[in-house]
């Protein structure tokens, strides 16, 4: 399998809308590093505030907005509505997309990791981690710097083949297992939130590489 041409054709999408010679974000040009599929969650200050939750799959960055952000409460169900895949090099972006641009504004890395697949049909057999993306219905674990075990994507609006683009909707939630968390915060505050790479927060990153105060 070319798996370099397959993840080319998927990142058509996020390459026709950026001008690289503008823009710090990357094109996209480099292969998976490590031996576990990695995700990451970046923190987007752009028109409207958001996480963007990512998971490694068949080459790309497979990507979602989080409008509240991730949760370990298994009651909080977070929406999360997919956007348009990623290169792998852009787990590790931090900085100011220029206004105008595509997705202008300020990014820093929230958490990052590895995730291992857990997805199987009703019989306990493992399902490919991609075929259950598009079934609908992903589970996961998570090991990462801020979040850890099972989580679920599951898609409850759009997917089907009378569905126009951009119609899906799908809900991120934790699962009831010994590292959910049942108090506390239920919503990361990204105003305050430390980048997990940097230490930096979103206003220091504006300062520093954007020349000014987001």
């Amino acid at each position: 399998m070319d798996v370099t041409g397959e993840s080319d054709d998927r990142l058509r999408n996020h390459r026709s809308e950026r001008h690289f010679d503008a823009t710090a974000e990357p094109r996209g040009d480099c292969g998976r590093t490590g031996a576990a599929p990695c995700f990451v969650v970046q923190i987007h200050q752009a028109r409207r505030m958001h996480f963007d939750f990512r998971l490694e799959v068949g080459g790309v960055l497979k990507s979602w907005a989080v409008p509240r952000g991730p949760s370990e409460n298994p009651r909080e169900r977070r929406l999360a509505v997919p956007t348009e895949d990623h290169p792998l090099e852009y787990r590790t972006f931090e900085g100011v997309i220029a206004k105008g641009r595509s997705g202008g504004g300020t990014v820093i890395v929230w958490d990052q990791g590895t995730y291992r697949p857990l997805s199987h049909d009703r019989w306990g057999a493992p399902v490919p981690f991609e075929q259950s993306l598009e079934d609908g219905h992903a589970t996961f674990w998570l090991d990462g710097t801020k979040l850890h075990g099972e989580f679920a994507l599951t898609r409850f609006k759009g997917g089907g083949a009378n569905d126009a683009p951009g119609e899906e909707i799908w809900l991120l939630i934790k699962a009831k297992d010994g590292r959910a968390t049942h108090d506390g915060p239920d919503t990361p505050d990204p105003y305050r939130a430390r980048s997990a790479r940097t230490g930096r927060t979103l206003q220091e990153v504006a300062a520093e590489e954007g020349g000014g105060p987001s």
